[in-house]
C-alpha cells in the first residue's frame, strides 16, 4: 500500500479531479456552511475538521475518498453534535486552483516575461472556468528570480512582483466572478 501524508486519503471530486485532503480546505467549507446557516465566525469548524480528519487517519481504510462520501461523513458529524442546520448547508468547496509562478517562469524561459504573462493569464482563466472559489498563487519570489535571472532578490525583482500582482488583480477584476473568489499570493 502507498503511504500518504499523515495517513490521509486523496479526495476525488465528481469531475474526476483529485487533490490531497487539506484541513484548511475542509474548515473553510464548514465555516461557509455555518455562515449560510446564520452562524458568524462559528467556533466549531476547527473541531469538526479535526473529528473528520481523525476518522480519515485512523478508521478510513481506502486511499481515496469520494467527495460525496466525505460530505456525508461531515454532515453525519454535524447532525450528531446538534447542528443539522449547518449540515443542511454543507457542501465541500471546489478544490483551490494553484498556480506556481516558478513553474510558469520555467515554462516561459529565463527573461521571457511576455510569454510568462500569457501563461499566467491562461492559468487564471482556467481557474475561473473551473469554478474555483480560491486561487493560490505560490512560489512568487522563486518565479520572479527565475524571470530576472537573479540569484538574490533585487530592486527590479520587487518591481516585477508588483507588476504581477497588478496583472492578477486586473485579470480578476475583468472577470464576472471576482467578488466570489478568495486569492492568496505566497
Amino acid at each position: 500500500m502507498i503511504g500518504f501524508l499523515n495517513n490521509l486519503p486523496l479526495v476525488r471530486f465528481s469531475d474526476g479531479q483529485i487533490m490531497p485532503f487539506e484541513r484548511n480546505w475542509l474548515a473553510g467549507s464548514l465555516a461557509k456552511a455555518a455562515e449560510n446557516a446564520g452562524y458568524k465566525k462559528w467556533w466549531l469548524a476547527p473541531h469538526v475538521t479535526e473529528s473528520v480528519t481523525n476518522y480519515l487517519e485512523k478508521d478510513f481504510d481506502e486511499s481515496v475518498v469520494t467527495i460525496n462520501r466525505l460530505e456525508k461523513a461531515v454532515q453525519s458529524v454535524l447532525q450528531v453534535i446538534g447542528y443539522a442546520d449547518v449540515a443542511g448547508h454543507f457542501h465541500a468547496a471546489p478544490p483551490p486552483a494553484r498556480i506556481s509562478l516558478a513553474e510558469l517562469a520555467r515554462d516561459a524561459g529565463h527573461g521571457y516575461e511576455l510569454l510568462f504573462f500569457d501563461l499566467l493569464r491562461a492559468r487564471l482563466r482556467d481557474a475561473l472556468e473551473a469554478k474555483a472559489e480560491r486561487v493560490e498563487i505560490c512560489d512568487a519570489h522563486h518565479g520572479v528570480k527565475l524571470l530576472r535571472s537573479a540569484k538574490n532578490w533585487r530592486r527590479d525583482c520587487s518591481g516585477l512582483l508588483d507588476e504581477i500582482v497588478s496583472f492578477v488583480r486586473e485579470e480578476l477584476d475583468s472577470s464576472k466572478r471576482s467578488r466570489e473568489l478568495e486569492m492568496q499570493l505566497s
